[in-house]
């Protein structure tokens, strides 16, 4: 954490700092082979052992194989232990249900991945949520203010809490760029961003901002340092390296910790993983920082193919250009 706090404070950190997650499916997957694995570089994973025979019971709710409701009574499934589910019951089924929504009334400071955007198609379904920002009428305006009201009350919980950095996520853009368009994000979703994130500068105003958002989401990114973030966690093939390149090192400097291409790491070759890594760092390298590298594996992934990874990674974090 040191090393991506110097990274993102453009203060020469010693090394690019690299995050490596797990998924729990990968775990109940592999077991004691992933263990042996994650042994071989303790520069990364730090000695961790799992509990192999507690990886299911530890899981948090959505990860569980079957069916979870949550305080907005959103119903989640799942087909897997170890994943994260999916939203398939939706309950506000018209209009009507937006207007009559009452907000949770836990004040616990939690914030899950998906806590404004994906909130809001989360509650009333993709089609619906698209048809009400098409409209631009009260009904978008209601929904957003009810579920920006409800993240003021837990971004005020976890104030007093927070470490040196903050971490958000919500994937505001899908594989070709953003379902509501730019300027439609500008006008509804930027200024909701901006009260949460501004409450939390104003709290304490040193205060470093990590945003992960999955999708094509490079139109915003300036934006969402406007916002207040410090850092943005973009994705490599939804975004593409050039578009990255442009906006994040030609246009201005703003600190990345890049996503690695997930979507690669089950089906490449060793020196196809090992090409991967090589470009993202040369093109996105600066001596003084505002690159990490962030790894996640999952099920589908081959063991040696991690190793590739990792590999890869261990070489090009010492990298100087």
């Amino acid at each position: 954490m040191s090393n991506l706090i110097q990274a993102v404070k453009m203060q020469h950190p010693e090394t690019i700092p690299v995050s490596v997650n797990i998924l729990p499916a990968a775990w109940l997957k592999y077991g004691s082979e992933l263990q042996r694995l994650t042994d071989q570089y303790p520069q990364f994973f730090g000695g961790r052992q799992v509990d192999l025979d507690r990886i299911i019971e530890n899981l948090p709710p959505s990860y569980h194989k079957g069916t979870y409701i949550d305080e907005w009574n959103c119903v989640w499934e799942n087909e897997i232990d170890g994943a994260e589910a999916i939203v398939k019951g939706h309950p506000l089924k018209t209009e009507e249900d937006v207007f009559a929504l009452e907000i949770p009334k836990n004040r616990d400071g939690r914030l899950p991945h998906g806590f404004m955007y994906l909130r809001l198609l989360d509650l009333c379904g993709f089609e619906n949520a698209m048809i009400y920002f098409a409209e631009e009428g009260e009904t978008i305006r209601v929904l957003i203010d009810k579920v920006l009201e409800y993240n003021i009350y837990q971004i005020a919980a976890i104030l007093p809490r927070m470490g040196e950095m903050v971490g958000f996520g919500d994937d505001l853009g899908m594989q070709k760029g953003l379902a509501i368009g730019a300027e439609r994000w500008r006008k509804y979703l930027g200024p909701c961003y901006r009260k949460m994130y501004g409450m939390v500068k104003a709290y304490k105003p040193e205060q470093l901002i990590y945003m992960h958002t999955d999708g094509c989401i490079y139109e915003i990114i300036p934006d969402l340092v406007e916002c207040g973030v410090d850092m943005i966690n973009p994705q490599f093939r939804a975004n593409g390296l050039d578009n990255l390149v442009r906006v994040c090192r030609k246009e201005r400097i703003i600190p990345l910790n890049l996503d690695l291409d997930r979507q690669l790491f089950p089906f490449a070759t060793r020196s196809q993983l090992a090409d991967h890594v090589a470009e993202c760092v040369e093109a996105l390298y600066l001596p003084q920082g505002g690159l990490g590298l962030s790894i996640e594996f999952d099920h589908g992934d081959p063991l040696e193919n991690m190793a590739a990874v990792l590999d890869a990674v261990e070489k090009y974090r010492h990298y100087k250009g």
